[in-house]
């Protein structure tokens, strides 16, 4: 089993700061109003880094960071 990392985000927590967009933009794109779309794929391992600290600098705590398990087949 591997671990994939996701983004997630409330959309209710979320005040458009825009702080995500500009820390992982290979992942996070603004909308017209300034509101975050977040890319449904896995983070990739060298986007890893930057996804916490995107996370890390949410100051509304809206965007999460996922570690979930897949299984090979």
């Amino acid at each position: 089993m591997t671990k994939q990392l996701t983004l997630r985000l409330d959309p209710i927590a979320c005040d458009a700061h825009g702080l995500c967009a500009e820390l992982l933009p290979e992942h996070i794109r603004l909308d017209d109003w300034g509101y975050p779309i977040v890319a449904e794929e896995p983070v990739a391992a060298e986007h890893a880094a930057l996804a916490r600290r995107a996370v890390a600098a949410c100051p509304t705590l809206a965007l999460v960071l996922e570690a979930r398990r897949e299984r090979r087949r």
